[in-house]
């Protein structure tokens, strides 16, 4: 049994978090889709900065299948990304949470402060999802435990190394990570791993990453992957992020069949579709075997 394995099934007895349980019981994975109510991200900054838009976005991301709600009101983005105040940020998310829980859906807090995370999961906000792995924010896994909730952990990096065996790299993060949450007291069965496709990579550890994606089932936990409009796409063909819808598809149906659970994109309707009829085409084993 490697470590990974023993610090997971270590404390995965505690029974999952029934929203987290629902979603990842069907057949294909969840798709969550992504709202920024940011001015800089880097494929829609901008475009949902206002609140009725940004509901807008939400309610679109629903009718189209979406089955969580990823908030973000800070970029993320790798490069050029402006840091913001934790009352900024806050105030960007404060007349959109509400709103967006009110559709119905499960929504989740793309957030790296623990303050911004336990405000709106005291919110009615259901997942954290923290990019920096619980490993940035000292105070983070003590607030996703004292409030019961999911958390997506990702893995991530200051600036790529090159030179690095990046699943080697991935697999220690997430060890840590783990620890770290044991130690604060979230059960390994309310964690998401997610190897964090476009963040202190380099594009071809990006796709790396991609392909050597089923090497993260050893530690038995959900995987989320989003490589939605990613910049490794424009490495294999040149576009913009607007223009990289094929790409996109293309990576999430190779991690649909490396295991991941839990698929993160800005198109959600085209995402949806992709998956959904891929499942339909490798379960097509006879007449009769399809089930919609």
């Amino acid at each position: 049994m490697t470590s990974a394995d023993s610090m997971s099934r270590a404390v995965t007895d505690d029974a999952r978090h029934p929203a987290l349980e629902a979603l990842l019981s069907r057949p294909c994975p969840a798709v969550m889709g992504i709202l920024n109510i940011t001015p800089d991200s880097f494929s829609d900054g901008g475009q949902f900065m206002t609140p009725d838009r940004a509901v807008a976005q939400a309610r679109r991301m629903i009718a189209d299948g979406a089955d969580i709600i990823d908030i973000g009101a800070e970029s993320t983005r790798p490069y050029g990304a402006q840091p913001i105040s934790r009352d900024e940020e806050m105030r960007r998310l404060e007349p959109v949470l509400a709103a967006v829980v009110a559709l119905g859906i499960s929504v989740s807090i793309d957030s790296m402060k623990s303050p911004v995370v336990e405000w709106a999961l005291g919110n009615a906000a259901a997942i954290a999802n923290d990019v920096w792995g619980l490993q940035r924010d000292p105070d983070m896994a003590r607030v996703v435990a004292a409030r019961n909730a999911p958390v997506v952990v990702m893995h991530n990096r200051d600036k790529p190394d090159g030179t690095l065996d990046i699943m080697r790299d991935i697999t220690a993060f997430f060890e840590r990570s783990l620890k770290i949450a044991a130690q604060a007291g979230i059960p390994a069965s309310r964690i998401i791993l997610d190897p964090g496709i476009g963040f202190g990579k380099t594009p071809e550890q990006s796709m790396i990453a991609l392909a050597r994606l089923g090497e993260l089932q050893t530690f038995g936990l959900p995987v989320l992957v989003g490589a939605s409009r990613k910049r490794f796409i424009s490495m294999v063909t040149p576009s913009e992020p607007q223009q990289r819808l094929g790409g996109s598809l293309a990576a999430h149906l190779i991690a649909a069949r490396s295991g991941a659970r839990i698929i993160r994109t800005h198109d959600v309707a085209e995402t949806v579709q992709a998956l959904r009829v891929a499942h339909a085409i490798e379960t097509a084993t006879q007449p009769g075997s399809f089930e919609p």
